[in-house]
């Protein structure tokens, strides 16, 4: 008659020390249970930090007390505490996953999981570009190039519409839309889905339109790639190809730090400046246009 396997010996087949194998496994675990592209590159990216750390150290028991250690580490390159929360929610999502595949003991997981994350003290401003700064962005690249012609254009529907990066790069011609004798770009679905229409004002379609004659985009991605020899090629361009264009332009005009992401920012501000709601209904609707849920 044969015995069952006792508790211990089912117990003895999770590890405490994850190999790479393991944690890739626990890895591609976490990604699959994402939807958003966006939740995923920001999870693959804070994990592959952290399995290099890991696998750069002695072999390390993944518990709690490893945890601990990462945090410091973090602290210790002076990220912002929003940057290392979001990182080390990612190791305990790791953590979960790799005890729920049977690699790591639910008791380690359990700690891992309540490891806390930094106390935010105050609120980061950021970089708040002025009117005339964002003017002299957009106006940075060279308007007689065709590369020129489409960063013009990029940077203006940055500005301007406040989009995000995989926004803008996942536009199509169908998108631009004209609803009572205004433009604007329709159904664009942005972080967690969610669908919004954003105003396009003339002076960014005149920019859009001097790039689409000048590239023949007749259909398909607003933004293509151009080569050196000034001619568009493929069906479209990257999110690091955007920010490569910020920063270019940025530093053209004496702005060291500059990321995409403060081009909404300073739609925020532009648009606070220049509606003359009550502040509730100003917050209400660039919170709209620019895809903010909370």
């Amino acid at each position: 008659m044969k015995q069952k396997p006792s508790s211990r010996r089912r117990r003895s087949s999770t590890k405490s020390v994850l190999r790479l194998p393991d944690l890739e496994h626990a890895k591609a675990a976490v990604l699959n249970s994402l939807n958003s592209t966006d939740a995923k590159r920001g999870y693959r990216h804070a994990i592959d930090e952290f399995v290099d750390w890991y696998c750069s150290e002695p072999r390390l028991a993944f518990n709690r007390i490893v945890v601990l250690r990462y945090r410091s580490h973090l602290e210790s390159r002076q990220l912002a505490p929003g940057t290392i929360n979001l990182r080390l929610g990612a190791v305990r999502r790791l953590a979960y996953e790799a005890a729920d595949c049977g690699l790591l003991s639910a008791d380690l997981a359990a700690g891992i999981r309540r490891v806390k994350g930094v106390k935010k003290l105050g609120m980061r401003l950021g970089n708040w570009l002025t009117a005339e700064q964002g003017h002299a962005l957009w106006q940075a690249p060279d308007s007689h190039r065709l590369k020129g012609k489409r960063d013009r254009a990029l940077l203006a529907l940055l500005l301007a519409c406040g989009l995000r990066r995989h926004e803008a790069v996942a536009l199509t011609l169908d998108h631009l839309q004209q609803r009572e004798e205004h433009w604007a770009i329709g159904d664009l679905v942005g972080k967690g889905g969610h669908v919004r229409t954003v105003p396009v004002p003339d002076w960014v379609r005149t920019e859009l339109v001097d790039w689409l004659t000048a590239a023949a985009i007749d259909g398909g991605k607003l933004f293509r790639r151009v080569n050196k020899v000034g001619r568009t090629w493929g069906d479209g361009m990257t999110v690091k190809a955007v920010w490569h264009i910020v920063k270019e332009s940025a530093r053209s005009i004496g702005l060291a730090k500059l990321a995409p992401h403060d081009l909404r920012r300073a739609r925020w501000f532009l648009h606070l400046t220049e509606m003359h709601w009550p502040l509730w209904r100003q917050i209400f609707r660039v919170e709209y246009y620019c895809g903010s849920g909370n």
